[in-house]
Order: structure tokens, then C-alpha cells, then sequence
């Protein structure tokens, strides 16, 4: 399956310890979804129908596992590429004994596509994609028109799109693309932005944060 030839992510995989790959080996049937041209079915899933969130490109995962422990009423899911950070977050998932949240490693947008059915999501975050600040690298920036609408598509009616940025070109591209989706309509305020659990700093805002950036939120609402 391959709907599109330009990739917004390049697999730069780090070190992989031997824990993560323990946790790759031995976690996941516990924790992982397998990619699959079939569409999942969440309460069956995750043996309950619960509000569930979506998280894209959750690099280590710290953040998406303080959502699952503090919201325990509510499903996650996490989707990421890169094996250190699922093999970090599958070792946290185990220590928490979580069971309200599952981890696709895999591209996000394939998984939208084949996995994730029309309106079966109540939250989509995507916390500090890569900005690709070349010129000639925007075509990779993941935020564009098509994902736009495939991202609103999955989401319920009044459903969440949270993001984040510290690149502020990008997050004028971000407004530029998300705003002009006739599906999603722009969050009132800041604080309309923000999840509702309190969202933690990721490791990529952090570095940003030290570095003087500032960060921006976003919000938009899937419209009914």
C-alpha cells in the first residue's frame, strides 16, 4: 500500500539499546498493533469503548505515557517509526502496567489510511514534527492539504486536533493548510489549544526551549 511517494520522516534510528530491543521483542504482543491493510477495531482492541487519542510521532513516548497514566478513562494510541523510542515507551507501558494504551510502529499517514476507520477517533496530537526548514524540503513537512482532510475524516464530530510547533515558520504553514480545511475549523484561545490533561514538555521542546524558541499551539475542531 503506498499512498504517497514523499515521506515526511527519514529513519535516522539512534543506538538501540538492549533493553529497547528486548522490549521490541518481548513487549510487544502486549502493547503492539501490527500494520495491516484492515481496519481496526478499537473495542475490540482495547476491550472497552472509551474516547481514544491518537498521538503521531511520539518519539520517546514520555509524553503519551503521562496521558495514558493520568487518563485512565480514555483510550491512547501512538504511532512512531523509530524503534529506540517504541522500545523505550513499551518498557514504560510494561512498568505502568498500562492498558489503555497501543503502539503502531509504522507510518502515520499509511496507518490513517488502512487502520484507523471514519470518525473513530475522539483526539489527534502531533506534537513537534520535523519542520524541514529547507525550501526545498517543505513537499516532506507532514502538515499538508491531503493530510489535512485525511486527518479530519478519522476524527468524530467536534473531535480535537492538537499540535505544537517552536519553528514559527512552520506553524504559519500549519494555520495556512489546517485553516483552509473546509473540515476543521480553528479552537477559540490559547487555552482551547492545549489537552485537557495538561500537556507535559516533550524532549523536542526542551531543546527548543533552551534554545530560545518559542512554542505554538494549535487547536481545531473537527466540524459536525
Amino acid at each position: 500500500m503506498n499512498h504517497r511517494t514523499v515521506r515526511s520522516f527519514v529513519l535516522r534510528e539512534g543506538r538501540l539499546t538492549a533493553a529497547q530491543q528486548q522490549a521490541l521483542v518481548e513487549l510487544w504482543p502486549r502493547f503492539g498493533v501490527p500494520f495491516s491493510g484492515d481496519v481496526l477495531d478499537l473495542a475490540v482492541l482495547f476491550g472497552r469503548s472509551a474516547p481514544c487519542t491518537l498521538e503521531i510521532g511520539f518519539g520517546n513516548g514520555e509524553h503519551l505515557l503521562a496521558r495514558a497514566r493520568a487518563e485512565a478513562e480514555r483510550n491512547f494510541m501512538g504511532v512512531e517509526v523509530h524503534r529506540p523510542g517504541i522500545g523505550q515507551l513499551l518498557r514504560a507501558c510494561a512498568a505502568a502496567n498500562l492498558t489503555n494504551l497501543r503502539v503502531i510502529a509504522h507510518d502515520a499517514v499509511e496507518v490513517l489510511h488502512a487502520q484507523i476507520a471514519i470518525g473513530a477517533l475522539d483526539e489527534v496530537q502531533i506534537l513537534f514534527p520535523d519542520p524541514w526548514p529547507k525550501k526545498r524540503h517543505h513537499k516532506r513537512r507532514l502538515i499538508q492539504p491531503d493530510f489535512a482532510t485525511l486527518v479530519a475524516l478519522r476524527l468524530r464530530p467536534g473531535g480535537w486536533l492538537r499540535l505544537a510547533t517552536d519553528w514559527a515558520p512552520y506553524a504559519e504553514h500549519m494555520r495556512a493548510v489546517l485553516e483552509s480545511c473546509p473540515l476543521l475549523a480553528p479552537a477559540a484561545g490559547a487555552a482551547a489549544a492545549a489537552d485537557p490533561a495538561g500537556r507535559m514538555a516533550t524532549r523536542f521542546e526542551r531543546r527548543g526551549l533552551r534554545l530560545g524558541h518559542v512554542v505554538c499551539e494549535l487547536g481545531y475542531r473537527r466540524c459536525a
